[in-house]
């Protein structure tokens, strides 16, 4: 067992990824993790960074111009599949059984950060995990306009993928030895990305909870 979570751990790892994957992986992952409900567990963020530390390279042969912009397509075209998921199983996803591929407190923590930050949340959301795949879901549950949606969606793909790449492509120019730190890298991109995703959590379970105890009044 616990040599199947360390090759599952493995397979996670953005740099084993890139290094095994190359670019085709990269664009794949990047479509499941932004539309396909099951990507949600998916690096997105710390995989865009080291891709761009990376580019140039023997392991990932692919300068940031023509990266970029192949990635926002493909981060569009996962939340244009994962709006129509919405649309076409929302009801489906609201009552589906949960297991460790998908849990309702998903749902229930996407529709709170979409309350609170409204159109904003496809562009937000795009820089937090879990987020991040369920909102364009939750968007076509609730049937948001789609020519609405669909700008923001580029908006939000365009930011996220290019300020990842970017970062990680200029901060490897300016330190060349900082492909030598990636475990510390991914580690820490992980936790700053998990504090405000652990918040939209708490805030909607007290919300939930709220609701709950004024329904039971």
């Amino acid at each position: 067992m616990q040599e199947k979570l360390l090759l599952f751990l493995d397979f996670l790892n953005p740099e084993e990824l890139i290094r095994y994957g190359g670019f085709t992986l990269l664009i794949l992952i990047i479509f499941a993790e932004t539309g396909v409900f099951f990507g949600f567990f998916l690096p997105g963020d710390s995989l865009l960074f080291i891709a761009g530390l990376l580019s140039e390279s023997e392991y990932l042969d692919v300068h940031v111009s023509v990266m970029i912009p192949v990635l926002v397509v493909a981060a569009v075209a996962g939340s244009t599949t994962g709006y129509f998921t919405g649309l076409w199983a929302g009801n489906y996803l609201k009552n589906r059984k949960e297991n460790f591929f998908f849990k309702k407190k998903y749902l229930d923590m996407t529709h709170e950060f979409y309350e609170r930050h409204g159109m904003m949340a496809f562009i937000l959301g795009r820089f937090l995990p879990v987020i991040r795949t369920f909102v364009t879901i939750l968007a076509g549950t609730v049937k948001i306009n789609f020519p609405k949606f669909f700008i923001f969606n580029i908006v939000g793909a365009s930011l996220w993928i290019t300020s990842m790449v970017m970062a990680g492509n200029l901060l490897g120019k300016a330190f060349p030895d900082l492909p030598d730190y990636l475990e510390i890298i991914v580690v820490g991109m992980v936790l700053l990305s998990a504090v405000p995703v652990a918040l939209t959590w708490f805030r909607a379970r007290r919300k939930l909870r709220q609701n709950n105890s004024d329904n039971s009044k």
